[in-house]
């Protein structure tokens, strides 16, 4: 087991169910693939502030998230991080390493207390090339996760600090389906998904909140002018 699953809180395997994996690949599985995945899979609970993953890190498992909030990030030089994306209840992290990887490409850590089922590499290879629908959709949600990482990079490249604060606030703001999101980030958070610098994105929320675009509640940001910040993000 990784050096970074130490601390976490681990619960007897027969807890973490087949019917707790609630997504579509898993839907449709033989009897035998069923008994596969629950031979080859650990349940274990992340306090806030803890890795899912470390980018660097020997994986031999793939991550299951079944209730949590976390963040997918990519760590720079000098505290410098880039985060990719919301990881939440229903989503995989790690799929690459079915692929072409034996060790993390990022980081990930909880946002709050995150549950997830860590099932073994091997196991999920041993599906995606023995149950073609469990690989469509295992590939769907690989090609979901880079075309975020694509709009990210371009966002980085070619948009100002505003366009690129403006992105970041909607793509949040979007992925707020079940639980809000934004309590559970500091300006810094908010920042390295914007690729800015923490100063930087004080100064911009203040002057979008002074255009009435936000609301600033504490940690929290409301969204108030959708129009226009699609605008800025569209316009860069």
């Amino acid at each position: 087991m990784n050096s970074i699953m130490v601390m976490k809180t681990y619960v007897p395997t027969e807890d973490c169910s087949i019917g707790a994996l609630d997504a579509p690949c898993f839907r449709n599985l033989l009897p035998e693939e069923i008994e596969l995945v629950r031979n080859s899979k650990t349940h274990i609970i992340f306090r806030k502030g803890e890795n899912l993953t470390k980018q660097g890190a020997f994986a031999s498992s793939i991550l299951f998230i079944i209730d949590g909030l976390a963040k997918q990030y990519i760590e720079g030089e000098g505290n410098r991080n880039f985060n990719l994306r919301v990881i939440k209840s229903g989503e995989f992290v790690g799929l690459s390493i079915a692929f072409n990887s034996h060790r993390y490409d990022y980081s990930a850590v909880a946002l709050r207390e995150t549950t997830a089922c860590l099932i073994e590499k091997e196991a999920i290879v041993h599906l995606i090339k023995g149950n073609g629908e469990f690989a469509f959709n295992i590939i769907n949600r690989y090609c979901e996760q880079n075309s975020r990482l694509y709009a990210s990079l371009s966002e980085l490249m070619y948009k100002q600090m505003n366009g690129r604060l403006a992105g970041a606030l909607l793509y949040l703001w979007k992925e707020q389906e079940s639980e809000d999101i934004f309590p559970y980030l500091s300006r810094k958070d908010i920042a390295d998904f914007a690729g800015l610098s923490t100063e930087s994105t004080v100064k911009l929320l203040k002057s979008f909140e002074k255009d009435g675009l936000i609301k600033l509640e504490d940690k929290n940001v409301v969204l108030l002018d959708l129009p226009n910040l699609e605008q800025i993000n569209v316009k860069g």
